[in-house]
């Protein structure tokens, strides 16, 4: 770590345990202190009052509130200090885990959402965690990869929606509930299926992809069709993915398939960042009783052998399904809910997680003392 003085020297006896009482902050998420995470990027002291700065490399805006409350109770057992004024921002950075192939304009991070199979709320998972990484202040867009069953559309109440293209190159993205979305649904007919082989198929996420006209994005989630095949290798291949997610429900044959996702990322080099269960358990509505129609323990399980997080697991709730069905995600819809409450837990893990693939060598803290 290294510290840049602005102005004038900073005691060192005052600074030595201010750095001490943030590094013993140890941040849920990233697993270290703020200062060892490099969260601290500035000390400013006027007389008894501690300027501090953090930028957190995740997005964590509902937590904002919690953590200065903390840290300020603790640093007010230091009589040098009797007020502290705490900034906290959102910075990530642009990575990719596929160093070969060129970023994507506007766009700074891209995750692929996937899974193994159909029918275990892959899109459903795609489209609320994009909503809850928006909700903890990132800038997020969703790109609908399932060329034959494009879904996105009605889950964010936009069907009718079709593209623009001013300048005749650059396709214009929909906007809806403070997201950037991309569906080849919004270039057919209703109704209509894209009969297309293979090859056609993947050609056609790359047009998505990179003839949409981005705004700036700290995150692209790409809701990847189920399975292993074109449109998979198409984007490992030729798309700067950061990491992958894996949806999963409990039952053992979807956890099979849940396997070969995570060693078809394995296999081009694109981490897995965790797995999320879904359907995990179902909490009747009258008496309060859990259930497990589809089995226990099944996602933590596969999470514990390929040693990946387990970054949530989601009732079986027929609001969730409601919500998607009306356009309406419970996320946007109801955002003080449970359900919200555990897609936004999942939404600061992943970010976390992203942020720790990335090496951070250096701190830089500018500390100043004006008297």
């Amino acid at each position: 770590m290294s510290i840049s003085y602005t102005d004038y020297q900073l005691d060192a006896q005052l600074l030595s345990p201010v750095l001490a009482i943030l590094d013993a902050y140890v941040d849920p998420y990233l697993k270290q202190g703020l200062v060892s995470a490099g969260c601290v990027v500035k000390l400013d002291i006027e007389g008894k009052r501690l300027q501090l700065g953090l930028v957190y490399p995740y997005p964590c805006m509902t937590q904002y509130r919690d953590t200065v409350m903390a840290i300020t109770n603790q640093l007010a057992v230091l009589d040098a200090i009797d007020e502290v004024e705490c900034e906290i921002d959102f910075q990530p950075r642009v990575y990719s885990a596929i160093t070969s192939v060129a970023p994507i304009n506007n766009v700074k991070q891209v995750i692929a959402v996937a899974s193994g199979k159909g029918g275990v709320g892959k899109s459903t998972t795609a489209v609320n965690l994009a909503l809850a990484l928006k909700a903890e202040g990132a800038e997020v867009g969703i790109l609908d990869a399932d060329i034959y069953g494009p879904s996105i559309p009605m889950m964010l109440g936009i069907p009718h929606f079709r593209p623009q293209s001013p300048d005749g190159k650059m396709m214009t993205a929909a906007s809806a509930h403070g997201i950037s979305a991309q569906s080849i649904g919004f270039m057919l007919a209703e109704g209509e299926a894209a009969v297309w082989r293979g090859p056609m198929a993947a050609g056609a996420l790359v047009q998505l992809l990179n003839e949409t006209q981005w705004p700036e994005l700290d995150y692209l989630i790409i809701d990847m069709p189920p399975g292993t095949g074109d449109i998979q290798l198409t984007l490992s291949q030729k798309f700067p993915v950061s990491g992958a997610v894996i949806v999963t429900t409990p039952q053992d044959i979807a956890l099979a398939d849940a396997q070969k996702g995570i060693t078809m990322f394995n296999k081009v080099q694109i981490p897995v960042l965790g797995i999320v269960e879904n359907m995990s358990f179902h909490l009747c509505p009258e008496c309060g009783h859990k259930e497990h129609p589809f089995g226990t323990h099944g996602g933590s399980k596969i999470a514990e052998r390929y040693n990946v997080p387990l970054l949530g697991a989601l009732p079986l709730n027929i609001n969730i399904r409601e919500s998607m069905d009306d356009g309406a995600p419970c996320v946007a819809k109801e955002p003080d809910s449970e359900v919200s409450a555990i897609y936004r837990e999942i939404a600061r893990k992943l970010g976390a997680q992203l942020a720790l693939q990335q090496v951070q060598s250096t701190v830089s803290i500018s500390i100043s003392d004006d008297e």
